[in-house]
């Protein structure tokens, strides 16, 4: 099936083509799932919205395929700092300029309309995955033994209903699948407007600085973001007294920007008012309805991290639902979904509003105290790794990340195994391992620093969920061959036969 074919029965339907939605489309397509995917607009959104991904969601696009077209378009970031209107120091959250965990960098600065044009051509390439523009969902209800999605050809002005299996809501922040769930928001007390200006320089300008700075002045905050290539962009608080309309308009933008640029130095490419909230729902699923991204949770930009939990989302949800759509029977699998995410996400959004409030008040202690001293007296943050909330696995360890290896040729891991389970061990369990499991077993001796990941968590091996978290450790060829027995029972016959995705 093409993706302009349609038919009036799917496994999934997701609602939104932004990158969450199209992510989660992947994967689902990777694992020969039937997507319908669903957009009211009639093409990607062209001007930039969100600017900064980590090496975890670079890993996503890795397993999807997509890394190596990205690369050209995106820049390593090295790191945010927060300075006073005197330019002092007040938080250094360096990023490494050399591969982390994940053997990508850890952070990367983008431009969205570039991530949505790679991941919606990459869809293409699914015959299982149908895509339909200018197609509003209104409806969406579930029946029990699957879900009925009513939308319109805002082309034709037709309306269609499908079933499906599933229906994941990953339409933003004002979400019909949401509404159709009938969750609250939990907020978390953020609220506030934010002029976001970006700009293509006509020239370079080194003095603006590689690195993003948050301009921690109380009478004005602001952020600067260097993007790829000539893309610049500022991030500048808006006061209560001030409309939207007046701060947009170019001789005001012209006179915020003062500081940093004159208007022969670069052309406005957009102005827009943006608030930012923190919220969180409190439902993430009910019965067959699922949502994801900003329709299952909000968070200030001051850690880059929104689109990121979108992506986090996608990468969890995904091979749960592959594996709920062909066990017929899924509850147990997607319950631990939001038990999972949702203390992960939420984790990012109190950071963010810890952050925020140091750029809004220059000696707000809270934030300063979160941050770690470094030698030289500065403060330095360090990155955020939350580890997942209750679901699946067994342990101590049971829900942290596991790095990727590079293998001995010089290859990631995840180009050799994909989006699916796997096995990392000592040589003196792998080949006994292999005997008992048709899932994939990959020995230390085959990398070139496995040994040092699974030293850290002082273990012998570890069996891994396609999303990379770790489903449980163990000592022996037994203990670790037994933890397909904590999954949910009628997925554990699955993998002992080494029926796997």
């Amino acid at each position: 099936m093409k993706n302009n074919d349609f038919h009036d029965t799917y496994d999934v339907v997701v609602v939104g083509l932004g990158p969450v939605g199209a992510t989660l489309a992947n994967l689902l397509g990777m694992l020969g799932i039937k997507v319908l995917v669903l957009d009211r607009e009639a093409e990607a959104y062209h001007l930039p919205r969100a600017v900064h991904f980590d090496d975890e969601v670079m890993r996503v696009f890795q397993w999807i395929g997509i890394a190596d077209e990205l690369l050209p378009e995106i820049r390593i970031n090295p790191g945010m700092r927060f300075q006073s209107p005197d330019g002092t120091l007040l938080l250094d959250w360096p990023r490494p300029l050399e591969e982390g965990p994940h053997a990508w960098h850890p952070s990367w600065r983008f431009h969205q309309p570039d991530l949505e044009r790679i991941l919606r051509s990459k869809l293409t390439t699914y015959d299982s995955v149908t895509v339909r523009c200018r197609a509003e969902a209104f409806m969406v209800e579930d029946k029990g033994d699957g879900v009925e999605v009513r939308f319109e050809d805002m082309a034709m002005g037709e309306i269609h209903r499908v079933t499906a299996q599933y229906a994941v809501g990953c339409d933003g922040a004002r979400s019909l699948v949401r509404r159709f769930i009938e969750s609250r928001m939990k907020d978390f007390g953020f609220h506030e407007r934010w002029l976001v200006v970006d700009v293509l320089l006509n020239q370079d300008k080194p003095e603006l600085g590689d690195h993003s700075i948050q301009f921690c002045d109380p009478n004005r905050p602001a952020t600067y973001v260097r993007g790829p290539k000539n893309r610049r962009r500022w991030e500048i608080t808006v006061l209560p007294e001030e409309s939207n309309t007046a701060v947009t308009k170019d001789s005001f933008v012209w006179q915020l920007l003062s500081p940093w640029l004159t208007p022969d130095e670069a052309t406005l490419e957009r102005s827009a008012v943006y608030t930012f909230h923190s919220l969180s729902a409190e439902v993430w699923q009910k019965g067959r309805l699922l949502v994801a991204g900003d329709a299952a949770h909000q968070t200030p930009p001051f850690m880059g991290q929104g689109m990121c939990a979108g992506i986090r989302d996608a990468a969890n949800l995904a091979w749960k639902l592959a594996e709920s759509v062909e066990q017929g029977d899924g509850d147990t699998l997607l319950e631990s979904y939001q038990s999972e995410r949702q203390p992960n996400a939420e984790a990012y959004i109190s950071k963010a509003i810890a952050l925020g409030r140091l750029i809004n008040t220059v000696d707000s202690e809270p934030a300063l105290r979160a941050a770690m001293s470094g030698e030289d007296g500065n403060k330095k943050m360090q990155s955020l790794y939350p580890i997942l909330g209750p679901g699946l696995g067994t342990g101590a360890n049971a829900g942290k990340q596991f790095g990727q290896p590079r293998m001995l040729d010089g290859s990631r891991m995840d180009e050799h195994i994909g989006y699916r389970y796997v096995y990392v061990t000592t040589d003196d369990i792998a080949v006994d391992l292999r005997s008992l499991t048709s899932l994939p077993v990959i020995s230390v001796s085959e990398t070139q620093n496995g040994a040092d990941y699974l030293m850290q968590l002082e273990t012998k091996g570890v069996l891994l969920r396609p999303d990379r978290y770790i489903l449980g450790c163990g000592e022996t060829v037994n203990a670790l061959a037994e933890l397909v027995n904590t999954l949910p029972q009628h997925y554990q016959q699955k993998k002992r036969k080494g029926m796997m995705i």
